[in-house]
């Protein structure tokens, strides 16, 4: 896939669309030594916090890729085609502790510009990231009761802000 750098500034996207409907997939690690996870996630933000551009994550403690995430200061973002979609559901649904998700997923690893963890050959959007806080979900904060329903194992996500230190991507995003 044709990415190009995309100063902030000039980055169109939907992020409604970009998270529930496309999904991303996370990475956290290091290419270099081959020691890193992916996943799947559909929930998150993008915004502005602390007068810095910010993308927020959350991972539940009993995913492979929390173990990661806490390890290593760097995560990217990347957005698919469509025609990734079972890729990406692959790779939400395996474990990395059970066997080569990435092998099996067909996805090609491939250096960041500003960070260790991976991105993707085939991905049309990546965000390059450093984690700049995190914090535990406190089921007594839940205001809506509904979301209770969707821990009925009380496994509560930890939430992750990450500064965007660089995006690329192709035309379709850039204004």
């Amino acid at each position: 896939m044709e990415r190009n750098p995309i100063p902030l500034d000039n980055l169109t996207l939907r992020p409604y669309d970009l998270f529930a409907n496309r999904w991303l997939l996370l990475a956290c690690g290091r290419l270099d030594e081959a020691q890193f996870n992916v996943m799947t996630v559909a929930w998150g933000s993008i915004g502005q916090m602390w007068d810095k551009p910010f993308v927020q994550v959350v991972v539940r403690p009993t995913r492979y890729t929390f173990e990661f995430m806490e390890r290593f200061p760097t995560f990217t973002l990347s957005s698919f085609s469509e025609k990734y979609r079972p890729v990406l559901n692959l790779l939400g649904s395996k474990s990395g502790r059970d066997g080569d998700k990435m092998k099996e997923s067909g996805l090609t690893p491939m250096p960041s510009r500003r960070v260790e963890a991976p991105s993707f050959h085939e991905a049309d959007l990546v965000f390059e990231c450093r984690k700049m806080y995190w914090a535990d979900f406190d089921a007594t904060h839940f205001i809506d009761p509904e979301t209770h329903r969707l821990y009925p194992k009380k496994d509560y996500h930890r939430v992750y802000f990450g500064e965007i230190l660089a995006a690329e991507g192709c035309e379709t995003y850039r204004s």
